[in-house]
């Protein structure tokens, strides 16, 4: 399967809840999304690690250029650092959680296949 996310920032410390770092990608349909780690508890005194795929919703991608830009309505499109992704108290969603992956390459196959199967879903409208 064809890459298709391109990733915009890597951070180790980051405004997350997590120790682990976060990783930034724009996609094809114009969004921005991210991957963490964070741990999970199993039971008592056991803990386990999961990967988590979310949306950001204050930022668009523009695919072709790799521009990163604000998604606010009076933003006037202003053109961003990539750095600004990571920010205190981002507006994201959680997309899918993954308890059964070992890392981080893992997730980006599972978010590559997320934008083949909505870029399939665009293409048969």
């Amino acid at each position: 399967m064809k890459a298709v996310s391109k990733l915009i920032y890597k951070t180790y410390m980051t405004y997350l809840p997590t120790g682990f770092p976060v990783h930034y990608y724009g996609m094809p349909d114009g969004n921005v999304y991210l991957i963490y780690a964070r741990f999970y508890k199993v039971t008592f005194g056991h803990s386990g690690l999961e990967f988590v795929i979310a949306r950001h919703d204050e930022f668009s991608f523009d695919y072709e250029t790799e521009e990163l830009f604000s998604a606010a309505e009076d933003s006037d499109n202003m053109k961003m650092y990539n750095e600004m992704v990571d920010k205190p108290e981002p507006k994201i969603k959680i997309i899918k959680v993954y308890r059964s992956l070992e890392s981080y390459s893992e997730a980006v196959d599972k978010l590559n296949k997320l934008a083949h199967s909505r870029m399939t879903e665009c293409e048969s409208i």
